[in-house]
């Protein structure tokens, strides 16, 4: 079994995650999409919130499980047996953060890193500017999927109160 970890904060999980989770999905028999836990960060929601908002809209997909995780990405993948780390790239700002990320684990680890770019609809959503225009009560609607919608807006809507 072919085994990939698509590993994020997913704070919230936007459509081009989903795209990427997807079209992992295709391409080996099994992915994990792991939730980051990074204390060092201020997130919106929970991990426990973010992984129950990831296996709502993730449950069409059978060969995906969604699981949560501290430290090195490539410590989990050695403990699942993962041979890749499945990552999306929107443009060249996100290969610059990227690369040497992947090069690292790949030093490391065995484990490689696939890198599949955005689909060009997604190439400007990323979670904090989904976050931002949610928050100053823009319209997010076809940018994350609709059940992350939903709680996104009562999410910042009770925070402004």
């Amino acid at each position: 079994m072919r085994r990939a970890v698509c590993p994020g904060s997913f704070d919230p999980v936007t459509n081009g995650h989903l795209d990427i989770i997807e079209r992992a999905a295709r391409l080996f028999d099994e992915v994990v999409v792991a939730v980051g836990a990074n204390m060092s960060k201020n997130r919106l929601f929970e991990p426990d919130e973010r992984i129950a908002m990831l296996e709502e809209v993730t449950a069409h997909l059978p060969s995906v499980r969604v699981s949560g995780f501290t430290g090195l990405i490539v410590e989990l993948c050695q403990e699942i047996d993962a041979v890749a780390i499945v990552k999306g790239l929107r443009g060249s700002v996100d290969y610059e953060y990227e690369l040497p990320m992947a090069q690292m684990n790949r030093h490391l680890t065995t484990v490689e890193t696939v890198f599949l770019p955005g689909a060009v609809g997604n190439a400007f959503v990323s979670s904090s500017l989904i976050k931002e225009v949610a928050g100053l009560g823009g319209d997010v609607a076809g940018l994350v999927p609709e059940p992350v919608r939903a709680r996104l807006v009562e999410r910042v809507n009770r925070q402004r109160q």
